[in-house]
């Protein structure tokens, strides 16, 4: 029985067979991939159940919680702005925010945060729900924030900070929070389902996530990592339907701009083929120069906590990563979030993906890669 609704081009039909394998041989629950090639939709898929509780269906304009695919728009949104001249990289982060520059972070640039070097990957003040919903307690505990080692001497991810901190950065130069930024400059010209920040006229599209059984428990709450993830505890993770969990809509409702995307797949593919190219014969968002600058390696290997991955770093922007995400090639940049998704874009071969599910098995599961292949093969 076929477990999808939508189309693929015939050259792309390796694509929906991947797809629909995916349903069969994974813990699917619902789920959507879509893919730009040239500029224009050759797939757009769509299947499976939205929300357990209701039984209601996923549609074509289902939205769901993405995670850390949020740094993707924020990441193009700074490149964006450096392309227009507006930024510059490689300044030190106190030319736009003076405050900044406090507690020896005087010559962190935002390439660094980009690229998880700033020595800030977690904060050492304790904020609640509101405070983080208010915007500017984060960013006053980052004003105050000592760096964990050397800006630009290792790396480690940055995870919130990197959303908050390249966030105000574009609040700094456009007056624009950075969801609002987006909406206006890049998602509502484009017609793009893309927010950081949901509105609540959207909530009836959401998708309600489900966590796959055998995923691993975070580490204890002082250990970095869950501090890094969970705001020093104030974000429950995965705590789906705890309060302020991924499934509460006043979560979807703040700027969350490191972690709290909400999009389709759609809306992602979008983005990046944009970006990458434009679409229906528009501009592309970023030039060739802009996404050379971007996928220029800045971080890999081994980070502050010991970790390796396999995952490559350009600047805010995981690159082609054979040994955790492979892509396309040299010039692929994407970014995955913590239940699976994924979304990512090549100027070289033209492309555009995104991949979307609500049941959450983890970064770097094999659905997208999957998906991913099929996209290769149908290329040649």
């Amino acid at each position: 029985m076929q477990q999808y609704q939508g189309w693929a081009d015939e050259r792309f039909g390796a694509v929906a067979d991947v797809f629909a394998r995916n349903f069969a041989e994974f813990p699917e629950l619902g789920a959507a991939v879509t893919v730009f090639a040239g500029g224009r939709k050759v797939v757009e898929l769509w299947g499976g159940t939205a929300d357990e509780r209701t039984g209601r269906a996923w549609t074509q304009d289902t939205v769901v919680p993405v995670f850390s695919c949020a740094k993707g728009p924020v990441s193009i949104s700074a490149h964006l702005l450096a392309q227009q001249g507006r930024l510059d990289l490689d300044a030190p982060i106190a030319r736009y925010w003076p405050e900044f520059a406090r507690h020896g972070k005087q010559d962190i640039t935002t390439r660094m945060i980009l690229g998880h070097r700033a020595g800030i990957p977690a904060l050492d003040a304790v904020l609640s729900f509101e405070e983080i919903a208010d915007w500017t307690p984060v960013v006053r505990a980052i004003e105050e924030q000592e760096p964990l080692w050397e800006p630009g001497t290792t790396y480690e991810y940055h995870g919130h900070v990197l959303g908050f901190a390249v966030g105000e950065v574009i609040r700094r130069i456009t007056g624009l929070t950075p969801g609002a930024f987006l909406r206006k400059e890049v998602a509502e010209p484009l017609g793009l389902p893309v927010w950081i920040g949901l509105p609540e006229g959207e909530l009836p599209r959401l998708a309600r996530l489900v966590a796959a059984e055998g995923r691993r428990p975070m580490p204890g709450p002082e250990h970095l990592l869950t501090r890094i993830v969970t705001m020093n505890g104030a974000l429950v993770f995965p705590g789906l339907d705890a309060p302020h969990g991924w499934n509460d809509p006043a979560l979807h409702a703040i700027e969350l701009p490191g972690a709290g995307a909400v999009a389709s797949a759609t809306g992602l593919a979008g983005l990046y083929a944009a970006a990458a190219t434009g679409l229906d014969d528009a501009p592309r968002l970023l030039s060739h120069e802009t996404v050379t600058d971007a996928v220029r390696e800045v971080s890999s290997g081994a980070g502050f906590l010991g970790f390796d991955m396999g995952a490559r770093w350009g600047s805010g922007l995981l690159l082609d990563s054979p040994a955790f995400r492979p892509l396309l090639g040299t010039r692929s940049f994407g970014n995955d979030g913590a239940g699976g998704q994924f979304a990512f874009g090549d100027d070289e071969f033209g492309v555009g993906f995104g991949y979307v599910a609500n049941r959450m098995i983890g970064h770097g599961d094999a659905r997208a890669t999957r998906l991913i292949e099929a996209v290769r093969g149908c290329l040649g």
